[in-house]
């Protein structure tokens, strides 16, 4: 791929969520760079992951983990298996700097995650910083602002 066109981008990001949706976990870890960082915020407008607590700043360690754990046979907690849909609004891209090889999108979107008798609904934003490693898009950070992420809820158990 050369330099990605606004379609391509923002292809991209509702792929990776269907990708979520679907529970194609390994798919969407090879979607990361080695470097890439999952970050949800604690504060609203929250500008620094290390100097204040988020609610998860995930590496590529944390996040094969997470995965690991859900495919895990011995992860009670998931028995049966959380499900999750997105319903995004049409991303912005926002960012498009052919120097820097860097394109940010900004997608609101509503996220469901059910399992048994319980679903609960989040409002979010994501925000993605993506970057071309050969001729593959891929995520570098991926931001997510839940509105209400001061409130206090339950466990998050898929990715948003």
């Amino acid at each position: 791929m050369s330099f990605p066109s606004r379609d391509e981008l923002i292809d991209f990001v509702y792929e990776e969520a269907r990708m979520i949706d679907d529970g194609r976990f390994d798919e969407w870890l090879d979607l990361w760079t080695e470097d890439g960082y999952y970050w949800m915020p604690l504060d609203y407008k929250q500008e620094d992951p290390h100097l204040v607590t988020s609610l998860l700043y995930e590496d590529e360690f944390l996040r094969k983990l997470r995965v690991e754990r859900l495919k895990g046979e011995r992860t009670f907690s998931q028995k049966p298996k959380s499900r999750c849909h997105h319903v995004l609004s049409r991303p912005f891209v926002d960012e498009m700097d052919r120097e820097k090889g860097l394109f940010v999108t900004h997608t609101p979107f509503h996220y469901v995650e059910t399992r048994l008798d319980e679903q609960f609904l989040l409002a979010a934003t994501a925000r993605h910083e993506l970057v071309l490693v050969g001729e593959e898009l891929k995520i570098r950070l991926k931001r997510v602002d839940l509105l209400n992420s001061d409130a206090a809820f339950g466990n998050i158990q898929l990715f948003l």
